[in-house]
């Protein structure tokens, strides 16, 4: 079963990380294409062998196997055959497990490709709306910046105007200005000439000095570097010493699972010699790893010997540098006292230089305006071209993530579809008719025995799927497709059922029926209590699945109708818990003395007279179970206070539309509480009750002898025996999928009703019955449509 596959786990390195990322993003068509890069794929024949003699080394292990399948192998595993003897059910059983197994594997690796697909549509997606967003921003802020500048060039030509009639006033005052200083001006040059040589001096050393210390600090820099380069390789260090002792441990644990193989499994030497195959491989990147840490270490050691060097390097350059300081304090004392000198002549020049030096920064301003006003013309020209460029950089990349998110959503599709066909061969070889048995808990009103009459085997073989009764002394065996023992929860038993569920959604018709005695749990495992979320029974949930699906498919195209109806069949009567003509003065079906009376205005002949009514939450399909369940017939006998005295059935309608492919598909999920069997003895009862409990013992007996005239494969089969069978004729003898749930008490006293119970499921499970057949149907444009099983 699903919930009991582990698998042993496969170390994954970055290489194959990476490669099987691109597989998942080109999809199952163009993998068969990179088998060339450095991942490795297992053998298909070494899966096989695995998935079929290591059932306990997978328990041990409990991780997914990372296995890749190619489309031409997909499709020889989906056509694969029968072999061997047609008579020979033990041996046809291993081969189904193995192919279930296989075709488990196979979903596993498509579902891990379809994530892919999904994360990376959303990944596009996100991404194409960013850059629209910011492609609306862009345009935006360059509609904003094109009329700022156009404000901006207006102001500047109203500045440049008015700069240049202050520039015309001023060169006329500087000519005159230039005049009284040319007097002076001869007087001044000696004087310039030896203060621009004691400069110029001056700004040489200054010069060295900058170049002095920049040089120290960029050794500084390059020290701080190789300070944590040689902090990051002792890290790698330390991270290849980690990775050598999880690869030995590694070593070490496959040297203890090929041990425990070869002592238990001595024909399985296939899988040894895979496994030695991995510990050569394992031993080769030890060796490799050890070679990697040997070329590191020299790589330190030059390392060390290089940041030596810098270190000498450094201190010259120190030294350089206090020198350079001596010098430039000699230099400073000597223009000390040239700068005495010059501060005389400077007094006499201070008027004229005031003058002048005033009108030379008014007109060095005027200047630096005028050129930041061109500059700033130039670079509002430049951004406007940038943000041109990138607006159309901005389209042409929507463009490629629109190309994009169209190829990723037709691989999607398909994904879909193989997913449906891989999922149906598995519940075909399944079997048609499954059987699942629920053993429910003691409970204070049973016998005060504290030993329960059934044990569950905890060998590998029948483990989750064997049963034991004991009775009388005498212990009976019994194995089913799946056993639940007392301490399953409700979600536990969904889960094995959920892709059964699925199956109506994919166009299937599906019947799930729970049989068994009065008291042992049929309502609680059908409807549970659904005020309480954990206790929710397989109908809630199941609607809660199918909503969910079909809301989560709607991106792919599909739409979905549902249809409900809802009846019970009392003492061979079909009555229509729906009908809105229901009388409430004569309805009866909750009182627990009398027998409940059918109303005329509510009772039908043929199922295709029963009310149907469209529903499109869970919420509506809930209030409709809760006037069921109210109108229901339940009564009170000495084996249950609340024992339910009819057969209660919930049909769910499922018709969908693919407005892309318009693909139509028909399904049915019907679900039935059957009424309880008992025995007069112990029920004890008599009047209307004693009617009613032969009725349903009746239509429970035309329901066994259907079950055995399709064990023997007779010609004819009597489904018309009763309401019942005639109901179940499509899902016994029909092409849909059917399971049956067989209900017992673990209590000592009832231990000859649950031995009457489960050899009837047993006789249930070998019933081989038609292969299932999806209803589909396929429409094209010229309004011609055509109906195709698949």
């Amino acid at each position: 079963m699903a919930s009991r596959n582990h698998s042993t786990s496969k170390k994954v390195g970055p290489e194959e990380a990476s490669l099987d990322k691109r597989r998942r993003i080109l999809g199952a068509d163009k993998m068969d294409r990179q088998q060339g890069g450095s991942r490795v794929r297992t053998p298909f024949s070494v899966v096989t062998n695995t998935a079929a003699t290591s059932d306990t080394a997978n328990a041990a292990e409990g991780a997914a196997v990372v296995v890749d399948f190619t489309k031409d192998e997909v499709e020889a595993l989906l056509n694969e055959k029968k072999k061997g003897n047609t008579y020979d059910n033990k041996k046809k059983i291993e081969q189904m497990m193995d192919l279930i197994k296989r075709l488990k594997l196979c979903v596993r690796w498509f579902k891990r490709i379809e994530e892919g697909y999904m994360q990376e549509k959303e990944k596009l997606q996100s991404e194409l709306e960013t850059a629209e967003k910011k492609c609306t921003d862009t345009g935006t802020e360059m509609k904003s910046k094109i009329e700022e500048l156009e404000e901006t060039v207006s102001d500047l030509r109203k500045t440049i105007s008015s700069l240049e009639e202050r520039i015309v006033k001023e060169e006329s005052d500087k000519l005159e200005a230039i005049n009284s200083y040319g007097k002076e001006k001869e007087a001044r040059t000696e004087a310039e000439k030896v203060r621009d040589e004691k400069s110029a001096e001056l700004e040489k050393v200054r010069d060295e000095k900058s170049v002095a210390v920049k040089k120290a600090i960029s050794n500084e820099d390059l020290y701080k570097r190789s300070q944590e380069y040689n902090m990051s390789l002792q890290q790698y260090n330390s991270r290849l010493q980690s990775d050598l002792e999880t690869v030995n441990e590694a070593h070490k644990r496959l040297e203890t699972e090929k041990a425990t193989i070869v002592e238990s499994l001595s024909n399985v030497r296939g899988h040894n010699k895979a496994l030695q195959d991995q510990l050569v491989s394992l031993k080769v990147s030890q060796d490799e790893a050890i070679k990697q840490k040997e070329i590191l270490a020299n790589e330190l050691k030059c390392l060390r010997e290089e940041l030596k060097q810098i270190r000498d390097d450094r201190d010259c350059q120190l030294g350089q540098v206090h020198a350079l300081t001596g010098e430039i304090a000699k230099y400073k004392e000597y223009t000390g006292k040239t700068c005495t000198q010059l501060d005389t002549l400077m007094i006499k020049t201070n008027a004229l230089e005031e003058t002048c030096s005033s009108q030379k920064e008014q007109i060095h301003i005027l200047q630096q305006q005028l050129f930041a006003e061109k500059e700033k013309f130039k670079n509002a020209d430049l951004s406007s071209l940038e943000t041109r460029t990138m607006f159309e950089e901005q389209k042409r990349i929507i463009r490629e993530l629109q190309d994009r998110l169209a190829d990723i959503e037709f691989q999607v599709m398909e994904g879909e579809m193989l997913r449906k066909k891989l999922h149906n061969t598995i519940l075909e070889l399944k079997g048609n008719i499954r059987v699942f048995c629920r053993v429910r808990p003691l409970l204070p009103e049973d016998s005060t025995g504290t030993d329960m009459a059934v044990s569950f085997p905890t060998s590998t073989e029948v483990l989750d799927r064997g049963i034991d009764l004991v009775q009388s002394g005498q212990k009976y065996n019994f194995t089913f497709d799946k056993v639940f023992n007392h301490e399953a929860s409700q979600q536990e038993v969904f889960i094995e059922i959920s892709q059964l569920v699925q199956s109506a959604l994919d166009g299937f018709k599906v019947c799930i029926f729970a049989y068994g005695q009065t008291g042992s749990g049929k309502t609680y495992t059908m409807m549970g209590k659904p005020d309480a979320p954990d206790l929710k029974g397989l109908i809630p949930r199941s609607l809660e699945q199918i909503f969910q699906i079909s809301q989560s498919l709607k991106d792919q195209g599909w739409k979905y109708t549902m249809h409900v109806s809802l009846y019970e069949i009392y003492n061979e009567t079909i009555r229509d818990l729906l009908s809105l003509n229901r009388s409430s003065g004569n309805d009866h079906t909750r009182m627990e003395n009398s027998a409940p009376t059918p109303s005329k205005q509510h009772t039908i002949k043929h199922e295709s007279d029963l009310a149907t009514l469209e529903v499109c939450s869970v919420d509506e399909i809930s209030s409709l179970l809760q006037q069921a369940a109210q109108s229901r017939s339940v009564g009170r006998t000495q084996m249950n206070e609340q024992s339910s005295r009819s057969h209660f059935v919930f049909k769910l309608r499922i018709s969908g539309r693919n407005e892309r492919t318009e693909k139509q598909v028909q399904g049915v999920l019907n679900l039935i509480d059957l009424a309880g069997s008992e025995r007069l003895s112990r029920s004890g009862a008599t009047g209307d009750r004693l009617k009613e409990t032969q009725a349903i013992n009746k239509s429970l007996s035309s329901l066994s002898d259907v079950i055995f005239a399709l064990a023997k494969k007779e010609e004819h089969v009597p489904f018309r025996n009763s309401k019942l069978t005639h109901f179940l004729q499509p899902y016994l003898g029909g092409d849909s999928k059917t399971l049956m749930f067989v209900n017992v008490s673990p209590d000592q006293s009832s231990a000859g009703e649950s031995l009457c119970s489960l050899r009837f499921a047993a006789r249930v499970n070998a019933c081989e019955i038609g292969i299932p057949r999806r209803q589909t149907q396929t429409s094209t444009r010229s309004s011609e449509s055509r109906l195709s099983y698949g």
